[in-house]
């Protein structure tokens, strides 16, 4: 068996779970009218989409419902099927600024599972090419991105207007 090493997710897993005084980035988020600095570049009906902070890949997008859900069980099938459908509006914005060969979309739905927020649902979504990866941040624990995400912003938002 081979393994990969991600010390960068080191700092998540470490801390110890949210005692429910820890802010939730998402509800913050959406509290402030600074779409700009809180990297929000649609508000849905029911969610939001907003850029992750710390991404994988250039253009790691989030997209969560306003409701501070965390369990899937608990989202509304509206709230879901929102959520699917930014995800394929945010894959025509990929496509037009970015052409990838391919995307990740997922949820880590748990603090075990993985999850950096575990109380509040978010799909990420990820645009990929080939070769996008190296060993750069398991060696180096440096992730190496091509561009500023004042910029990524700039390029997605107009997809959203």
């Amino acid at each position: 068996m081979d393994y990969l090493w991600t010390p960068w997710r080191y700092q998540y897993v470490s801390q110890p779970a949210a005692a429910g005084n820890q802010a939730c980035i998402f509800c913050e988020a959406l509290k402030r009218k600074d779409d700009a600095s809180t990297l929000i570049l649609f508000r849905g009906r029911l969610n939001f989409i907003l850029l992750n902070r710390y991404p994988y890949t250039t253009g790691h997008a989030m997209i969560a419902p306003f409701e501070h859900v965390g369990e899937l069980e608990r989202a509304t099938p509206e709230t879901l099927a929102e959520m699917m459908a930014l995800a394929q509006r945010l894959a025509r914005a990929y496509a037009a600024e970015y052409k990838p060969e391919g995307y990740n979309l997922g949820m880590n739905l748990g603090k075990s599972a993985g999850a950096g927020v575990a109380d509040h649902l978010h799909l990420h979504v990820l645009p990929r090419w080939a070769g996008d990866t190296s060993f750069m941040t398991t060696v180096g624990e440096t992730r190496l991105e091509p561009e500023e995400l004042s910029t990524t912003y700039t390029k997605l938002k107009k997809h959203f207007g």
